[in-house]
């Protein structure tokens, strides 16, 4: 490794040092020592196989790769190994079974944005942990006792949060997730937006008026400039956010199948909103908090803003003046 004039010994305390006492510690831990295989196999691309080879679809009707695949079973072996009782995975329809005694249950995402495998764009792991309930996974996210990501790019970085405010570790090559961020705060105010502006004319008359006032810079309504970037992929964009601050969106549109956004509800969007509100921002449908709603099934999409508070309640405002 290059090593910088500046550089010396890894810094900041062991991620299971972190975790010490908190309830569902142990399948934090458990999900971040299945981080790093799965970070390495993405490291060597296509010199094994081609991780982009398509093997099937998953609920929504989306391409499942190979690497979605595998990723799922191995966070299945893994978070059976932790106690973990069921699993509700992107890449299963049903909820999985692993120990009837346990006292947790887990939502994720194994592979977050694999659209972009093997272009180097940012790809992400997303999760929730529940206590063991009779409602399954149909239930607010509020519900939840952890959620935590990882970020797979120039550094592989693992976030989570236990109610008590978030925290990043970062990998240390050839060792252990260090922390590298504690009790992460979103500034208010925004000044970057993430968003896919093709869709743009698709979307209801009020936030395409946000979108427009926002363009229009200084010498608009807004009275100020914004910076714009798109990752296209969720965890990239909560990384980012977390570490950066801005908003981003994904909304309901008119276009077919799009009538109530694209994001899964329970795995994507509920992790992200528990990790955005314990930095203090928001995350909502474009109306209520993401953590009040209970999903009416497994797979089931929701629209999603999630970011700095104030933008947040000002594209309410703009959605509930035209709709």
């Amino acid at each position: 490794m290059l090593r910088l004039p500046t550089d010396g010994a890894a810094t900041g305390p062991r991620l299971a040092e972190a975790l010490e006492g908190a309830p569902a510690g142990p399948v934090i831990a458990a999900i971040a020592r299945a981080v790093p295989p799965l970070a390495a196999r993405l490291a060597a691309g296509r010199l094994h196989g081609d991780p982009e080879a398509v093997v099937g679809t998953n609920d929504s009707g989306d391409w499942q790769k190979a690497l979605d695949l595998a990723a799922h079973h191995h966070m299945l072996t893994a978070l059976r190994a932790a106690g973990v009782r069921r699993v509700l995975s992107e890449e299963a329809e049903a909820v999985i079974a692993l120990n009837e005694g346990g006292d947790f249950d887990v939502a994720i995402d194994p592979i977050d944005g694999s659209g972009s495998i093997g272009i180097g764009a940012p790809l992400g792991l997303l999760f929730s942990v529940l206590p063991s309930g009779p409602d399954s996974f149909l239930r607010p996210g509020r519900t939840a006792v952890a959620a935590g990501y990882a970020s797979f790019g120039h550094s592989v970085d693992f976030g989570f949060s236990t109610g008590q405010g978030v925290h990043v570790a970062t990998l240390e090559p050839g060792g252990d997730f260090r922390i590298a961020h504690e009790g992460l705060r979103l500034k208010h105010q925004a000044s970057t937006i993430a968003y896919n502006a093709s869709n743009e004319r698709h979307w209801a008359p009020g936030l395409r008026d946000w979108a427009a006032d926002l363009r229009a810079g200084a010498e608009g309504p807004r009275g100020r400039d914004f910076n714009m970037r798109w990752l296209a992929a969720a965890v990239g964009e909560l990384h980012r956010i977390l570490l950066k601050g801005g908003v981003f969106l994904y909304p309901d549109d008119a276009r077919p199948g799009y009538a109530n956004g694209r994001l899964r509800l329970v795995y994507e969007a509920a992790p992200i909103a528990f990790l955005i509100e314990q930095a203090g921002g928001q995350a909502t449908d474009g109306r209520r908090p993401i953590l009040d709603l209970a999903a009416d099934s497994l797979h089931q999409m929701t629209p999603l803003i999630f970011g700095a508070a104030d933008e947040v309640a000002t594209i309410h405002t703009y959605l509930a003046r035209k709709g």
